[in-house]
């Protein structure tokens, strides 16, 4: 009976060595912070991975994430400079910097740290879109706003011991109320610019008809009297030649006969035609000279 009572303390005693030594062990990852607390203080932050050591039942150690974490904004809408309302769908990539900090001020909870965060860039966002023509905002949607974005926030977050990583769009639209108002008021603007820039080519074309036309009339007017000099010419040259030819008078003869016998061709066009000429007649003298 003492035997089994000695072994049975010598067990007991074994499992509370083992208890008070995985009470004295801490675990840290990669990936986390632990917080040694004593009586509810944080004693002191472990942020290297590895074994480390605490007092058993006295002090207890709180893990917080140390990689980085997303937190997804809720969609709002939002009023830009000229007075026109914006759906604003954003996410925050934050994580904790100093996790001391990060456990006086929020008591260690990531929900109030969100909570925080929403706040913080709810706020900004809203700021920095006001300022901003809804044109403005839609052409820097990407990392214009999202850099103005982080600027409004500051140094906001440091005194939670968060720092914020980048604020980015998901989404940045038009509310559904107002959509198809809106489309319709962006297509009638740029129906009325396609109109504009129509009617400045046609007036342009035209102008460039006219011009073509202009000189075209010029280039045929050039022509034609250009035509009627050299006709002219042509005609002088003629009345030249023929005024020489009728200085002569065997030639002036010769042209007589030869004109003689083409108006006799003409007058025998067709079959069975007879010439009668009268004794007096110039072609009849023609063929009776002697």
């Amino acid at each position: 009976m003492r035997k089994r009572l000695k072994k049975a303390a010598l067990a007991f005693a074994a499992l509370a060595v083992v208890i008070v030594l995985l009470g004295c062990v801490v675990i840290t990852n990669e990936n986390e912070y632990k917080l040694i607390r004593q009586f509810g203080r944080v004693e002191r932050v472990i942020g290297t991975a590895g074994l480390s050591m605490k007092i058993p039942f006295i002090q207890t150690a709180d893990t917080l994430p140390r990689q980085i974490l997303i937190y997804d904004l809720a969609a709002s809408d939002v009023i830009t400079k000229d007075k026109k309302t914006m759906l604003s769908d954003s996410y925050v990539l934050w994580r904790i910097e100093d996790p001391l900090k990060f456990a006086q001020s929020l008591n260690s909870s990531i929900t109030n740290a969100e909570a925080r965060i929403d706040t913080v860039v709810y706020n900004s966002v809203k700021n920095v879109i006001s300022s901003m023509s809804q044109n403005d905002v839609i052409s820097s949607r990407d990392e214009e706003l999202s850099q103005a974005i982080m600027n409004n926030v500051g140094e906001n977050m440091v005194q939670y011991g968060i720092k914020l990583l980048a604020v980015e769009t998901k989404r940045l639209d038009l509310p559904v109320d107002n959509k198809a108002a809106v489309y319709e008021r962006m297509i009638s603007e740029r129906d009325k610019i396609a109109a504009t820039y129509t009617a400045e080519g046609q007036a342009e074309a035209k102008k460039i008809q006219n011009t073509t036309d202009r000189e075209i009339a010029i280039s045929i007017s050039d022509a034609q009297a250009q035509a009627a000099t050299i006709t002219a010419e042509g005609e002088a040259e003629y009345m030249r030649i023929l005024a020489e030819s009728y200085n002569d008078a065997q030639k002036a003869d010769f042209y007589s006969f030869v004109r003689s016998l083409e108006a006799a061709r003409n007058s025998l066009t067709g079959k069975n035609n007879t010439l009668i000429l009268p004794e007096n007649s110039p072609l009849a003298q023609i063929f009776t000279a002697r």
